[in-house]
């Protein structure tokens, strides 16, 4: 861990000051849309145009990197991050933050293909699971991070806004000075949906339903903090809270998968953070929503990383890079639906209506789940793929770079299996 820390620090830094970036601004539009007046239905579609630009952004930013390289795509695309973070709060209106809001997600997507895969090239094939964890670690601790720097200035005026723009421009810094040659690109050509459901329905469903989840934490949670009367160091805290769950839980819940039939840890952790959902609905104290957040938050991150590790149970190794493209569509397309539907049942049931909706997903995750373990057998524990960490907030090389290392987790195993001679 320390070689890959050494190696690619600068790489690391630089990511890490784009989620304090990202993250803040997400929260900070949440708590300023509230001061500005603008209804909870507007804030959901200004929340959802990220995702929308996103997933275009995860779609496009590789043909524009093998048209005219990382260097030009990172310099620009950050850039109009950081041009667009100023004008906010100097355009206070829902129609322009969506505008915003899609060209920053677009952005953002774009930025993280190029620095991801940067890191990628860095990483070898002896240290690349640790490098992977590295980057994981350095995700949560920026998003967690842009929280506490919500609290150093006033929502209402303009340097929370400015603060992320300069953190934006300055991740340029140590991420360009640090690059050796510019990586290769190549991205793997994904396999239909079709093929995809055929493969596993319960990872095809389960993505989609958990982009909902997740989008509804990432984009709605402000909004409610803001709607259920917190104060901005209580709403600070309450998202914050969200991405410790998920990084306490991830690497327990990663064990625990590759011990057991994943179906069942699948339902067991959407019934968890189900509850979570619950106790946020029926209470209204600090504490109570904060165990609350972290249930939820402790569940849902982990799931996506279970239900590809679900998917590549069923794949050859060969298959499984391809069958990431498929996977980030379907979680994208939930993800843009998340905050709308939120959104709405907010405006018609009031704050308590964020709840609901992360439950009834989780749930219905749990209801598929219990159902698929009646329609056939699971594979073996000996002969299931390695559980691969990742954030649902990657880019699809972040999600392909989780796959190669899980396919040499495989290949590795299948070789030290195959030297095993029985004993006479």
């Amino acid at each position: 861990m320390l070689q890959v820390l050494g190696s690619a620090w600068a790489l690391l830094l630089g990511l890490c000051l784009l989620m304090v970036g990202n993250g803040l601004q997400g929260t900070l539009l949440g708590v300023r849309g509230s001061l500005e007046g603008f209804s909870t239905f507007e804030m959901s579609i200004v929340m959802s145009a990220y995702f929308l630009g996103f997933l275009g952004g995860s779609r496009l930013a590789p043909e524009m990197i093998r048209r005219v390289g990382h260097v030009r795509v990172f310099a620009a695309l950050g850039s109009f991050i950081s041009a667009v973070l100023i004008l906010y709060p100097a355009f206070a209106d829902p129609w322009a933050w969506t505008v915003g809001r899609v060209i920053i997600g677009f952005c953002f997507s774009g930025v993280y293909v190029t620095a991801e895969s940067w890191l990628n090239n860095a990483a070898s094939n002896e240290n690349r699971g640790k490098a992977l964890s590295l980057y994981m670690m350095v995700q949560m601790v920026g998003i967690v991070a842009a929280q506490g720097v919500l609290l150093l200035g006033d929502p209402s005026g303009f340097i929370l806004f400015i603060i992320p723009s300069v953190l934006v421009s300055i991740s340029f810094a140590p991420i360009l000075l640090s690059i050796s040659p510019t990586p290769a690109f190549e991205s793997t050509t994904p396999m239909t949906l079709k093929e995809l459901f055929h493969v596993s329905p319960l990872s095809c469903v389960g993505v989609f339903l958990l982009g909902g989840a997740f989008s509804a934490q990432f984009g709605m949670a402000a909004v409610y903090g803001a709607q259920a009367g917190l104060s901005l160091t209580q709403i600070s805290i309450f998202i914050a809270t969200f991405y410790i769950g998920a990084t306490v839980a991830q690497y327990p819940i990663g064990w625990i998968s590759d011990r057991m039939d994943r179906r069942r840890l699948i339902m067991i952790t959407s019934i968890i953070g189900g509850i979570g959902a619950i106790i946020g609905l029926a209470v209204s104290n600090q504490v109570g929503l904060l165990i609350a957040a972290f249930l939820v938050g402790g569940m849902s991150n982990p799931l996506y990383s279970l239900l590809i590790s679900y998917a590549n149970d069923f794949l050859q190794p060969e298959d499984m890079a391809s069958a990431s493209g498929g996977m980030i569509f379907l979680n994208g397309l939930g993800a843009i639906s998340g905050p709308i539907v939120t959104g709405y049942i907010m405006t018609v049931m009031g704050p308590g209506g964020f709840w609901l909706f992360i439950g009834v997903l989780l749930f219905a995750m749990a209801a598929y789940a219990l159902y698929r373990m009646t329609q056939r057998a699971a594979p073996s524990v000996e002969d299931s793929a390695s559980y691969t960490p990742v954030m649902m907030s990657a880019s699809p090389v972040a999600v392909e770079w989780a796959q190669e290392w899980a396919v040499e987790q495989a290949e590795s195993d299948e070789e030290a299996g195959n030297e095993v001679t029985p004993a006479s």
